[in-house]
């Protein structure tokens, strides 16, 4: 099983040491009520070895080796690494392997970096961080410590198994928690929320949270589905959306700008605004599971198959 003491001393002499009054029995809780696969998840990450690496992390994901592997050890690892399907965010090149995700997350990686204050030295937090793609990145660029929550057992041994294969790089560390479950830590320098507030069925506390985690005029790098709109319009589907369940409310920008204001951030701006292409988002041999393609309307790509509009993301930034 995955042991979480090196990140509970890797804490202990910063700004993040109040966190352990919680967070190791909140652990240990959390590892009597894990997925039903973990233990099988969990067994890849303990299995596969740390092998020097050339690491890059400047402008991908990638690990090489000085030898590269024979086609036999590549047709294991590639079996291992499949065990741990579906592979949402990437893509990771690691020992000579290329994990195709379902998402391209160096699409919006290149959308929301020009806009951030350099991450150099900073503490961050990446909330929803799903199997850490984004993470590595921050590492790349220079953080000091990068956290990610995530409560998804599955992402957490991805994660682990990447970062096995990234020399056991100790800079980025991802806790199976919720952001509700944190108390307020006013410790991180940059707080990023990247594809979770339109999950959340009370988006002004998500956002209140996200603030209690800020130093004071810390960074907040927030990006989510949005609608076109004035500060009123607010989309509730009734259902789903884009066969989705679990998506609450998709505001417009004006009304994004107006609930971060009204929950305290300063300097609120949007920076930028994407509709999600068939390319960022699509089916791979990593990916067994339904993909953009199909959660759009077949005769109007504008729009999802319930009829609402297509998804369009927006990059919010703003200080506390």
């Amino acid at each position: 099983m995955i042991d979480f003491r090196p990140f509970y001393q890797q804490i202990a002499t910063t700004s993040l040491s109040p966190w352990l009054e919680t967070l190791p029995l909140q652990l240990k809780q959390w590892e009597k009520q894990t997925h039903g696969d973990y233990a099988k998840w969990a067994k890849i990450v303990d299995f596969l070895p740390t092998v020097p690496a050339e690491i890059n992390l400047t402008d991908k994901v990638e690990s090489k080796l000085d030898e590269p592997l024979s086609a036999g050890e590549v047709q294991r690892l590639t079996h291992h690494l499949k065990q741990l399907m579906p592979w949402r965010k990437g893509p990771y090149h690691v020992h000579g392997i290329h994990i195709d995700c379902e998402w391209r997350s160096d699409f919006k990686w290149d959308r929301v970096l020009p806009h951030l204050s350099p991450l150099k030295n900073r503490t961050i937090l990446d909330v929803g961080c799903g199997s850490g793609y984004h993470m590595w990145r921050m590492v790349g660029e220079g953080a000091k410590m990068v956290v990610g929550i995530d409560p998804t057992e599955l992402f957490l041994c991805q994660f682990e198994v990447i970062r096995k294969l990234l020399n056991n790089d100790r800079r980025a560390n991802l806790i199976p928690l919720g952001i509700e479950q944190m108390q307020p830590l006013q410790a991180f320098d940059t707080v990023f929320s990247m594809g979770v507030l339109y999950h959340r069925k009370s988006p002004l506390d998500h956002l209140s949270q996200l603030k209690a985690q800020l130093v004071k005029g810390g960074e907040l790098v927030l990006e989510t589905l949005v609608i076109d709109g004035d500060v009123n319009d607010v989309l509730v589907p009734a259902d789903r959306y884009a066969k989705m369940k679990n998506v609450y409310f998709i505001p417009s920008v004006s009304a994004l700008i107006n609930w971060l204001e009204k929950v305290g951030f300063k300097n609120v701006r949007c920076v930028d605004e994407a509709v999600t292409t068939l390319e960022e988002q699509r089916k791979t041999e990593w990916l067994e599971n339904e993909s953009l393609i199909d959660f759009l309307d077949p005769n109007d790509h504008s729009k999802t198959i319930e009829g609402y509009p297509a998804p369009k993301r927006a990059v919010i930034i703003a200080n506390s």
